[in-house]
């Protein structure tokens, strides 16, 4: 049993031990503020805090964040701690920098919750974030934070029985347009064909040609071998707009595959864009997919990253969804949360921790293709990349598939190959 003493006991404090003491080490903790506790010889000791204790304890002196409770603008410089970025500097101690505090400023999103300048699609723009103006959005340093601590910890005290995490892959994929003709209806067809005149789309309504979005079998096939959670999350908005333009979940084929995929696969929500202005149309599209599964529905990630804090993620609990996977940008690929791994949702708004569930992802076919400008076989170089980044940090790796991408439409050629060589050499 680990003792942590400190001055004064907080919600923060208490989430951010919890989260790197018991969740990521495996270590059994109690917080304390009476020193007297502190000074046996034998005791496992934490001393967070402004002073010196004893000489058996291992210091980490606090920054100041975790004992307060407004929000406002922090003083960040950030520097170099064994190899890794790092911020929240102190002097005379065991660990050059707040550990808690810096993992809490960046697990929280603290950022976030300031004043700030939104995307051209009203989200939180990836520019304003410490990481990107750092140069480690696309590290997940808090992993790599807690190694560091974990050797430390052991190098003090190498009785200490701390257990490391492993690293894992889930794959998932956004079914925003389940097929690209196919069971569009009549007149979407025709608007469509007027507007974008093509022989493919009369050959696919002919029953003539293979529906250019349909991966489904091909997917399946891949899936077969691999001993891993897979999530599909489908996109069932209740009308067709500029950014929500799934098959209507009216048609029979679109129940049918979302049944097929519920029969081997996790089956998640994808919130539409415009459910995040009215809630009641979250709880409608989760209504609707749930009349499908006939079970209730638990995992969600929103269409086009379209959330903000604290509105997106308080709506999920509302709405009875325990694991969210929209934790990243839909803007640029990297660690929007700086770690690689699941997290506990703490909302700051309110000061506390929630049972939400943060299961972060790191790339995007999406955002390779259409915001960096990259083709299949440079997106290759980057999804491996965090796939072994994700590897070195004993992390979590999450990476989006969109079916679109992995079928035969000529706008994303190579990538269906590109996604074959990804899983024969990464899985």
């Amino acid at each position: 049993m680990i003792l942590l003493y400190t001055h004064k006991i907080t919600a923060r404090l208490n989430y951010i031990c919890h989260f790197i003491l018991k969740e990521q080490l495996g270590l059994d903790y109690v917080i304390t503020t009476n020193k007297s506790d502190c000074l046996d010889q034998n005791q496992v000791v934490i001393n967070y805090s402004n002073e010196k204790i004893e000489s058996h304890t291992f210091h980490i002196k606090p920054h100041g964040i975790l004992f307060e409770t407004e929000i406002k603008s922090q003083h960040i410089q950030c520097f170099e701690a064994h190899g890794n970025p790092a911020f929240f500097y102190v002097k005379d101690a065991d660990v050059a920098f707040d550990i808690f505090a810096a993992s809490f400023y960046l697990i929280s999103r603290y950022e976030e919750y300031l004043p700030h300048e939104k995307d051209i699609f009203g989200r939180y723009a990836h520019e304003n974030s410490l990481a990107f103006r750092n140069n480690f959005l696309q590290k997940p340093v808090i992993n790599f934070w807690i190694q560091h601590f974990g050797k430390l910890m052991l190098s003090k005290f190498p009785n200490i029985d701390i257990t490391t995490q492993s690293f894992q892959t889930i794959l998932t994929y956004d079914i925003d347009m389940a097929w690209s003709y196919k069971n569009k209806g009549f007149l979407r067809n025709i608007g469509g064909f007027i507007k974008q005149p093509s022989l493919e789309r009369l050959y696919v309504m002919l029953k003539l040609k293979k529906d250019p979005f349909d991966s489904y079998a091909f997917l399946d096939q891949i899936h077969e071998p691999l001993k891993l959670d897979i999530y599909y999350f489908f996109l069932v908005a209740n009308s067709v707009n500029q950014f929500d333009k799934n098959i209507s979940l009216k048609r029979n084929p679109m129940q049918n595959l979302i049944k097929q995929h519920l029969n081997k696969y996790k089956i998640g929500l994808h919130p539409s864009w415009k459910s995040k202005k009215n809630i009641r149309h979250l709880k409608d599209e989760k209504k609707s997919l749930e009349s499908i599964t006939q079970e209730p529905v638990f995992y969600s990630r929103h269409h086009y990253i379209h959330f903000t804090l604290p509105e997106g993620y308080e709506r999920l609990i509302e709405c009875g969804i325990k694991k969210d996977f929209s934790m990243g940008y839909g803007s640029i690929n990297g660690f929007r949360a700086s770690f690689a791994g699941s997290f506990y949702w703490y909302n700051l708004s309110k000061e506390t921790m929630t049972s939400l569930k943060i299961i972060p992802f790191c790339f995007m076919d999406a955002n390779s293709f259409y915001e960096q400008d990259q083709d299949a076989e440079k997106s290759f170089e980057e999804i491996m990349y965090y796939k072994n980044i994700c590897a070195s940090a004993d992390g979590l790796f999450v990476p989006i598939f969109h079916n679109n991408f992995i079928g035969t439409d000529k706008s994303f050629a190579g990538w269906r190959e590109m996604y074959a060589k990804f899983i024969s050499q990464a899985l």
